[in-house]
């Protein structure tokens, strides 16, 4: 072997033991209760950030899309900045900038603040796009109904909107969900938390993230089975 190659190849024994790897899930399993109670919290942070990104999301949508002064203007700046910076900052920005101005959050607190203001910015170009493509004809029946404003975009409006849109707002959520291992770095004992604690425990890194992995994957599934379930029972089912 030449010289130079012989001087970075890894030695025998270091090739030896990486051949000689054996897999051993069984530290992992002992420790199941924490992976699945990281799992149930990010499931509760997911369930909690939806409900009110969704409804910060349509109240943006509605201002927006029938500009309504000032608050178009102001959740127009609030989109932009939210679509245009990384969620990890806008996580710290919360956990360790409020601070500096007397406010305050724990882990939980700060992990769902920064989850719906995200999603909120999201949903409400989502919904934004349903609701503009609305037929204007539907618009003057309801006039011609003397419906209120209010009526209408409630049962003109915003259903036959999100039905346009829910494909599109499920795949957010499930971004959102997956986004939502960041909130690690805060110590928020999300299942991202469990499983680097884990890790540090038995040092089985493979067997650990393999797993972990596996179970944000089958959450993500369930996830969007329930929220096509919920669509299919809710929205498309009642705007009909």
């Amino acid at each position: 072997m030449p010289e130079e190659l012989r001087a970075v190849a890894p030695p025998s024994s270091a090739r030896q033991s990486t051949q000689g790897y054996r897999f051993d899930f069984a530290p992992v399993f002992e420790q199941g209760g924490l992976l699945l109670s990281g799992a149930a919290f990010t499931l509760t942070l997911t369930a909690v950030g939806t409900l009110f990104g969704f409804a910060l999301g349509i109240c943006g949508a509605l201002c927006r899309a029938w500009r309504i002064s000032p608050f178009d203007r102001l959740f127009g700046v609030y989109v932009e900045v939210i679509r245009n910076t990384p969620f990890l900052v806008q996580l710290f920005f919360i956990f360790f900038g409020l601070p500096a101005l007397g406010v305050k959050l724990g882990e939980w607190q700060a992990a769902v603040l920064a989850m719906v203001i995200n999603l909120g910015a999201y949903s409400t170009e989502i919904i934004r796009a349903g609701i503009q493509a609305t037929p204007r004809g539907q618009l003057e029946a309801a006039q011609s109904l003397a419906l209120t404003r209010l009526q209408t975009f409630r049962h003109v409006v915003l259903r036959p909107a999100l039905t346009k849109v829910w494909p599109a707002l499920t795949s957010q959520v499930i971004i959102v969900m997956l986004g939502s291992s960041v909130c690690s770095q805060i110590a928020a004992e999300e299942l991202t938390f469990a499983a680097n604690f884990i890790q540090s425990r038995n040092f089985r890194a493979f067997e650990t993230y393999f797993i972990t992995a596996a179970l944000y994957l089958v959450m993500a599934l369930l996830v969007r089975q329930l929220l096509s379930w919920i669509g299919q029972r809710l929205i498309v089912g009642r705007a009909r």
